[in-house]
């Protein structure tokens, strides 16, 4: 068990139902961490083995209504270290991950994010990535599935992530940017292309568009969610 003080800091990942990559997951992210982190898994009421899988692992596990800014508020409240960073089940970190940490903490920026490259193939969903990651360095603004971290004071500091069902992590970006321009690793971090693959991608990317807009309009993150889901919360 390490002491806090040796720690960089925290790797908060929120989960629902990942049973499947669940010993991928935790035992890639133990890896790339080198036991330089506190790994916290806040699970949202899984139905399924998540639980039991990650009970193998030398990880805090913690659980919170479902939804993933109730996750990760919960799970930073219990960080350990200087930073935090969010991480998707679906995303996996760069093999050099603690040596752009350190690079980070070095600096004056107060928060940061990595490129983003899709797990497929494809032509379509390299540009697709190359643009998400284009978009995101002219905007300042961060997705999810860019591993967002940040000084665990600074997170204190903004209050955390709105507790809104979607776009948290636009949400926070704003914020943040207010504070800080990013700090932008070009080592990306890979996540799955599942739902581009599933949806297709024209459809995708107008959808996730059509949201942004939609909410930089005023659309309330609650209708965005109804739209999206097509329920109701």
């Amino acid at each position: 068990e390490m002491t806090s003080d040796c720690l960089l800091g925290t790797v908060v990942i929120p989960v629902l139902n990942e049973a499947q990559q669940m010993d991928h997951l935790l035992l890639d992210v133990l890896t790339k961490t080198g036991g330089r982190w506190h790994v916290i898994v806040v699970d949202g009421g899984s139905r399924d083995a998540t639980v039991g899988i990650t009970k193998r692992y030398p990880v805090e596990l913690l659980s919170a209504p479902a939804g993933r800014a109730f996750q990760m508020n919960m799970g930073a409240s219990r960080a350990k270290g200087e930073l935090v960073l969010f991480l998707h089940a679906d995303t996996r970190l760069p093999m050099q991950f603690n040596t752009h940490m350190e690079h980070f903490m070095a600096g004056s920026l107060v928060w940061g994010r990595f490129n983003v490259r899709l797990d497929s193939a494809g032509y379509r969903l390299r540009v697709v990535a190359n643009l998400m990651n284009l978009r995101s360095r002219i905007s300042a603004i961060a997705t999810g599935d860019q591993a967002i971290f940040m000084k665990l004071d600074t997170f204190r500091e903004i209050s955390g992530f709105d507790e809104i069902p979607l776009m948290e992590d636009i949400d926070i970006s704003k914020r943040l940017k207010q504070l800080s321009r990013p700090f932008c690793i070009a080592d990306p971090v890979v996540t799955s292309s599942r739902r581009w693959q599933q949806d297709g991608v024209v459809y995708t990317i107008l959808l996730m568009w059509f949201m942004r807009l939609a909410y930089w309009l005023g659309v309330s993150p609650q209708r965005l969610w109804r739209w999206y889901y097509g329920n109701s919360l």
